[in-house]
């Protein structure tokens, strides 16, 4: 599966698994008044923008992402949804010194995006200077990729996962040194003023949702293809025994799996 596939599938699982959770962060956000424009800055495949629109039914949003892959398949789910209409789509890499019209947003919406950012201030100047006086910044930032597997698997190679991850965490320093960063000083620094910072620890069973048995392959497999020539073999040997789903020790046969991970949202106000 290409990465981009790979990628597109993963934030799909997400925004299904986490459905109630992004939910409660739309809900908690300080806004005097609804919005009725937003901007979702590196919307991927629409977990915010979907969201966004069922929290406040008379917006309109606009999905702003790099990849047209991603853009397409929000589209095809906007069209599913019957909500077209209400959702625009923009192509642009937000790295770029000049940005499309993005309107004058109420709110701007960037989940898990800003990481990727080889400059972040600038963006989040250029966000400053796009929203309506006193509008709302909402930054979602990860703190990893989720955790599934219980400390003790697999069988005869313990702690791989936390390996795979501590490996893969090495590669993110070097290309993305924003990952799971506070981007509060920052967001001050750039004009803004921080109303509100809250974090939301996930902890869901598998044996809730099927789907997290998928998402923990997703995130093994595009583990695997960055990390592989760093791990032992016999870590690799365990790590593709997980990754075989016809396999007897795929992790889609397991009914020990949790989706653990922390999630924090810093709500910011042009003043």
């Amino acid at each position: 599966m290409p990465d981009t596939e790979l990628q597109a599938v993963i934030l799909d699982l997400d925004a299904e698994v986490l459905t109630e959770h992004i939910a409660s962060i739309t809900a908690w956000l300080p806004l005097k008044t609804d919005p009725r424009q937003i901007v979702d800055l590196g919307s991927g495949t629409g977990a915010g923008t979907f969201a966004l629109l069922d929290r406040f039914p008379d917006s309109h949003v606009t999905a702003v992402d790099a990849s047209a892959e991603h853009l397409q398949r929000l589209r095809t789910k906007a069209c599913a949804r019957g909500v077209e209409e209400r959702v625009s789509r923009v192509q642009a890499d937000l790295d770029d010194a000049a940005w499309p019209d993005l309107g004058v947003p109420d709110l701007v919406w960037a989940s898990a995006s800003l990481h990727h950012l080889a400059d972040p201030d600038r963006a989040l100047r250029a966000v400053h200077d796009l929203l309506t006086p006193g509008g709302l910044f909402a930054v979602v930032e990860l703190a990893g990729f989720p955790r599934f597997l219980p400390e003790s698997a697999p069988e005869g190679r313990p702690g791989l996962e936390e390996r795979c991850h501590a490996a893969i965490d090495q590669v993110n320093a070097e290309h993305m040194p924003h990952r799971g960063a506070d981007w509060g000083p920052m967001l001050t620094a750039a004009g803004f003023t921080i109303e509100g910072v809250r974090t939301i620890a996930v902890n869901i069973e598998g044996s809730r949702s099927e789907a997290i048995g998928r998402y923990a392959l997703g995130g093994l497999q595009g583990i695997r293809s960055a990390v592989a020539a760093s791990l032992s073999p016999e870590d690799l040997t365990a790590l593709d025994q997980l990754v075989d789903t016809g396999g007897p020790h795929s992790i889609l046969r397991r009914d020990d799996l949790t989706m653990r991970t922390e999630r924090t949202v810093w709500a910011a106000r042009r003043t």
